[in-house]
């Protein structure tokens, strides 16, 4: 039972620092894009969050199924 909670914690967590780095890598590439490119902005900026969007959702699914596998536990 220990190893569950051991486990969530560390699914968690890793979770947490690759969504962090994934997602100052993406908003660097998108900044960078607009610098270069003024006038397609908008375009990357669309582009941009979309992808911020499904890197917060891999840590939501994460953090969701940590709380399911918790209900196990006890």
């Amino acid at each position: 039972m220990e190893n569950i909670a051991i486990g969530i914690g560390l699914a968690v967590g890793i979770a947490g620092l690759g969504v962090g780095i994934g997602q100052g890598l993406a908003a660097n590439g998108g900044l960078q894009g607009m610098a270069r490119q003024p006038e397609a902005g908008k375009q990357i900026n669309n582009s941009m969050l979309l992808a911020l969007v499904f890197l917060e959702l891999v840590f939501l699914l994460t953090f969701v199924l940590g709380f399911l596998l918790m209900g196990k536990i006890h």
